[in-house]
């Protein structure tokens, strides 16, 4: 065995001549333990958080989505967009057409963001199971047009699942100026009809800005007649959707852009990557200052085992030797508070998403989720780990040092 490290395992268990040094090593156990505990709990939680917003947005957002590279519109018999409906590796193709538009229902009104689809929309996402009412997912039938509205859109206008009145929708006309005299003229102007359904994402963007109509009616309400906004596809079972969107990339060129759905809400997934990493930045400094009762540890370690230096220096220890001594103590103290942090952290963070001990609100359905979501990903894990002990063992390497040279 290890020479300096059997010396600091016997010292770090054994019982010293003053026993504040025995509780000291203890509260600096303690406080790196308690250091990644927070660690572990705090990033679980915006895992946790991370993927139940992935969960509400991939119910509704396409599996891969192209869209023009610049500008908004383009042409649904693009040659290039073509060659990828012949890709047998994608299930469903659906052609989308979406922009703003005026809705108006007796006294209320309000811009929303009207989004035209084809009926294989239902197979694309998981609308299906996001509606609720008596009727059924229907754009269109015949001369009739329907309109599905976001459950708080309908709040804002005043309606149920199944309004009795038709929606008036209106767009503006394309390259004409609003006409003072006339303002009703620089506007096209059409109704919708109810399917008895409205669809609850949970997520404020769509449920309070988005309707959902037929593809021919948003075409001709937006004057775009052969274009789209995007092309929207669900690959098919066991298909790798990373390896379709890499070889679409190189299909298309740069004029086009293939998002998967994670790219689709980059502003949402940003934010919270940003807020995990302050997070973990701003418990690292808590770690470091946790670090400096290892540092107090070791100096009252070192002014008690002077005789015994003393011993081992007769005995043939060189300098260095006794210096690794009081190294390995430090690092056994912190690696011993990393992995009891991390053990009770994932203790914990089991607990909270079996049982749900920390509540979101007082009273249940106040919320999305009752309880604060988990999720543990095992990379953050084994970084926060590395963390711990790195910042134990640099922490400790300068001061001993400097202690053993003072001191002894």
């Amino acid at each position: 065995m290890n020479f300096p490290f059997f010396i600091a395992r016997r010292y770090l268990f054994t019982k010293k001549s003053h026993h504040a040094i025995n509780i000291i090593s203890g509260i600096s156990v303690g406080g790196v333990a308690l250091a990644t505990i927070a660690l572990i709990c705090t990033m679980s939680v915006f895992n946790g958080f991370h993927d139940m917003v992935a969960s509400f947005f991939t119910s509704f957002d396409p599996e891969l989505k192209v869209v023009p590279a610049q500008g908004k519109l383009m042409n649904h018999d693009d040659p290039n967009l073509l060659k990828l409906k012949n890709d047998k590796r994608i299930a469903v193709f659906t052609e989308t057409l979406e922009d703003n538009a005026l809705l108006m229902y007796g006294e209320n009104q309000v811009i929303v963001t009207m989004k035209g689809v084809e009926n294989n929309f239902k197979d694309l996402t998981q609308i299906t199971e996001l509606l609720y009412g008596d009727g059924n997912f229907h754009l269109s039938a015949d001369v009739i047009n329907y309109g599905i509205l976001g459950i708080q859109l309908t709040q804002v206008l005043g309606v149920g699942a199944r309004f009795i009145d038709p929606l008036q929708v209106y767009t503006p006309k394309r390259g004409e100026r609003v006409n003072m005299a006339n303002p009703s003229s620089s506007f096209n102007h059409d109704e919708l009809l109810s399917p008895g359904v409205v669809f609850s994402t949970r997520q404020n963007k769509y449920d309070r800005n988005y309707m959902l109509v037929s593809l021919d009616f948003a075409r001709r309400m937006f004057e775009s007649e052969g274009q789209m906004t995007a092309l929207e596809m669900r690959c098919a079972e066991g298909v790798d959707a990373d390896k379709v969107k890499e070889d679409f990339e190189q299909l298309l060129g740069p004029n086009y852009k293939v998002l998967n759905r994670y790219e689709q809400q980059e502003d949402v997934f940003r934010i919270m990557k940003i807020e995990k990493l302050l997070s973990y930045i701003f418990l690292t400094f808590i770690l470091v200052v946790a670090c400096f009762n290892i540092i107090g540890s070791l100096s009252m370690l070192i002014i008690d085992k002077k005789e015994d230096v003393q011993t081992l220096r007769n005995l043939g220890a060189t300098d260095k030797q006794i210096c690794r001594i009081f190294l390995f103590e430090g690092r056994m103290i912190s690696t011993f508070g990393a992995v009891i942090g991390v053990v009770i952290g994932l203790l914990i963070c089991w607990g909270q998403a079996t049982f749900g001990w920390l509540k979101l609100g007082a009273a249940s359905g106040t919320f999305v989720v009752d309880a604060y979501p988990v999720s543990v990903h095992f990379t953050d894990v084994a970084l926060i780990l590395i963390t711990v002990i790195a910042v134990g063992y640099l922490s400790v390497w300068y001061p001993v040092r400097y202690l053993s040279k003072k001191l002894l």
